[in-house]
């Protein structure tokens, strides 16, 4: 008897397009349908009645309420619009954590190679040997390389998941990078006093375009949630928040990839037998096919009004604004 009915909710369920009169038969005819395959369950059960029913009912269900977008098309969107948009609208918080953090490294670099009360303080005139001829060199290849990619991988994902978690405070995001300066400019005004500069960028450049390059995303990412919170501008001070914390984690997991590529980098090319300039140069190309990638992908994106946030339809209603 209602055979028609069924068929025709069967042709509606695989149209892609539907006008609003057959989007609203689409909603009477599945309901009716559901109906239908309940009272057969219940009453009189028919093994083939409820088998097609139940296949027509759950491809109605699909049309009707929609589904998840394949996993394929949301790493798709991902790469191409919202982590290189959500790096691109942080550069200028990126820009100043690099400015401020390389000034720091420069400055107390110079002050370490040009002080001999410094370098004593480092450590002993042995000690200082025993980096400079041996430890700073030998680092990047005493363990297999397949091992120090993974150990690097982490390391630099726990710096920037530091960044990312301490964010929302500003100062915490400062102390992290201060560490990481001090470090640096400790160990290359030791390389300089010595005599031993070029070995020096000879082994951090190759890798540590990129890996500072992510470091210092991450921490205009975290600190951009800071200024929403203490700016917010037009936005209720907790919307501001939010919108800049979710852009924040496409951030926080777009660079999952960016530093596994600066460990292998770091594992694979830094300490390989290549001459020195074949070894910036990868590592010059790499860090320079990141940056073109961001502004390739980004700036239209950002031009287009995507933040890195979730899509409207995942992020939630929010109060109309002003502004």
């Amino acid at each position: 008897m209602h055979r028609d009915d069924w068929n025709r909710l069967d042709q509606l369920a695989q149209r892609r397009r539907l006008s609003g009169a057959e989007a609203d038969e689409l909603v009477l005819l599945y309901q009716r349908a559901a109906t239908h395959l309940s009272v057969v369950r219940s009453s009189s059960p028919d093994a083939v009645v409820s088998a097609r029913l139940s296949t027509t009912v759950a491809r109605a269900r699909g049309a009707v309420t929609g589904g998840h977008e394949p996993l394929w098309r949301e790493f798709s969107r991902l790469v191409s619009v919202s982590f290189p948009a959500a790096v691109y609208r942080a550069r200028w918080w990126a820009l100043g954590s690099a400015a401020g953090s390389l000034g720091v490294a420069g400055l107390l670099g110079f002050w370490v190679a040009a002080t001999p009360a410094a370098q004593a303080a480092i450590g002993s005139k042995a000690q200082i040997r025993q980096l400079v001829d041996n430890d700073f060199q030998s680092y990047y290849s005493e363990h297999a390389a397949s091992g120090f990619a993974a150990q690097v991988w982490t390391n630099n994902a726990w710096v920037a998941a530091l960044c990312f978690a301490l964010g929302i405070t500003g100062i915490g995001v400062v102390v992290v990078l201060a560490q990481n300066a001090v470090n640096l400019g400790l160990v290359g005004g030791v390389m300089a006093a010595n005599g031993r500069l070029e070995l020096f960028f000879g082994l951090i450049t190759p890798h540590g375009l990129l890996e500072l390059t992510a470091v210092f995303v991450a921490a205009g990412s975290g600190l951009k949630v800071f200024w929403a919170w203490i700016d917010p501008g037009p936005r209720p001070r907790g919307q501001a928040v939010a919108e800049e914390g979710r852009a924040m984690v496409t951030v926080a997991i777009g660079l999952i990839g960016v530093l596994l590529v600066s460990g292998l980098v770091e594992a694979f090319v830094t300490p390989s037998p290549l001459p020195t300039w074949l070894r910036i140069g990868i590592g010059v190309l790499v860090w320079s096919a990141f940056l073109g990638y961001v502004v390739r992908f980004g700036r239209p994106a950002v031009r287009a009004g995507e933040t890195g946030d979730l899509a409207l339809e995942l992020a939630g209603d929010t109060r109309p604004t002003v502004g």
